[in-house]
């Protein structure tokens, strides 16, 4: 059996101690960048690897390609190839914030063709929350022989495709950040206040029930499709503020089985980068 949407606890532990599965430690935190890396040396599942997010789930911002734009895919592929991934691997990825870092590495690996791979639902608190036990320190890398898909598994757009879609309306865009920020409300993260005219708003944080791990899929159906007004999956585009959170919408319409929607990984912090792109402001 295989895992291509989340895993709980109870299942992810046997696969942890037969060393059956590549585990990924994606805790980040945008104020303290190096928290993370300290918290995974503190405490993590036993055998995970850390992966950061600005080191290594993202390539060099140029000042107009966005904070967190995507790394070139050969380059990350030969990356997690060195990290241990093979074809065939169960990959799992958690972190402490709800799955939303996690759901990057996630979207990023079916991106390069690989689809075994989940995110620990309830992240590293549901871990402990089970009385499993937590290992520090580094741990030991061994290589793989992974080599990505010729083309994208799955698809993302670019700026000048979002460009376009202000006059074709081909597709909906689909605003992971909250409901403020989306409305015009100033952030220390944006450059500029509101959305991209047209978007419709999925705060990522309504995908979670009070516990932190995600709602039921025919709750998650139920609301996606409140959103999207009859647009089909495949018409859907996701983003937020630099392409992080947007994958955690795209990971939770998966589990809905709405599926074939895209991402544009550039995001709020692209878009914004040109002063001469439109901007919407307000609930709508």
């Amino acid at each position: 059996m295989t895992y291509q949407t989340l895993i709980d606890a109870a299942c992810l532990a046997p696969l942890v101690e037969q060393q059956k599965v590549l585990v990924f430690d994606c805790r980040f935190d945008l104020s303290d960048v190096d928290a993370g890396r300290v918290g995974y040396l503190s405490g993590h599942i036993p055998g995970a690897l850390y992966l950061d997010l600005d080191r290594d789930l993202s390539g060099t911002p140029d000042g107009g390609n966005g904070r967190h734009p995507l790394p070139e895919r050969a380059e990350f592929a030969a990356r997690m190839a060195e990290l241990g991934l093979s074809r065939g691997v169960q990959v799992v990825s958690y972190d402490t914030s709800g799955g939303f870092y996690a759901s990057r590495l996630w979207w990023m690996l079916r991106w390069l063709g690989h689809r075994d791979v989940a995110v620990l639902d309830g992240g590293l608190a549901a871990w402990t929350g089970a009385g499993l036990a937590l290992a520090s320190g580094d741990e030991p890398v061994g290589r793989g022989d992974f080599e990505m898909s010729p083309e994208p598994a799955v698809a993302a757009v670019d700026v000048a495709a979002v460009e376009a879609n202000l006059e074709s309306g081909n597709f909906l865009i689909v605003d992971a950040r909250t409901a403020e920020r989306f409305a015009g409300a100033p952030h220390p993260l944006d450059d500029a206040s509101g959305h991209i005219p047209g978007a419709a708003n999925r705060p990522f944080q309504r995908n979670l029930t009070a516990e932190g791990t995600f709602k039921p899929a025919a709750e998650l159906a139920r609301d996606f499709r409140a959103v999207l007004g009859g647009i089909s999956p495949e018409q859907v585009v996701h983003q937020c503020g630099s392409g992080v959170t947007a994958t955690h919408n795209l990971l939770a319409m998966e589990v809905a089985g709405l599926t074939g929607s895209r991402l544009y990984p550039g995001s709020w912090s692209e878009w914004t980068s040109d002063t001469t792109r439109s901007i919407a402001s307000g609930s709508d």
